[in-house]
């Protein structure tokens, strides 16, 4: 079976960083891509970010230019480098990722999340 494990969420100040991090393992071949999704009270679960194994990434309009999303494909982990942090981030983080636990099967996993919270 395979995990993703979140962590580095907490409380900050506007304006403050948080850098989170997500780990996978368990039966890997390999993992394409991962993304980082962020649900709010009483809203939809959102895409924030996504990083395909190449290293192609993609950000909702609402963080570009303040959010970077990277990885490590040797440790399976995925990072969410958060700057410039605005109160209507806060929610919880969730990762997901595309693993292939043999050349031809693959499956979408998510990790449990960790909460962001942004407040003076």
């Amino acid at each position: 079976q395979v995990q993703l494990v979140e962590s580095g969420g907490g409380l900050v100040q506007p304006g403050g960083s948080l850098r989170l991090s997500c780990a996978a393992s368990g039966k890997i071949f390999s993992v394409n891509a991962m993304d980082w999704y962020r649900q709010a009270p009483g809203k939809e679960r959102e895409l924030v970010a996504g990083i395909t194994r190449g290293g192609t990434t993609n950000y909702a309009e609402s963080v570009k230019g303040r959010f970077t999303i990277s990885r490590d494909n040797a440790k399976n982990t995925v990072y969410l480098q958060m700057n410039s942090l605005k109160p209507e981030d806060t929610a919880v983080y969730y990762c997901k990722a595309l693993v292939f636990t043999n050349t031809i099967l693959s499956n979408v996993y998510w990790g449990q999340g960790t909460q962001v919270a942004v407040s003076s």
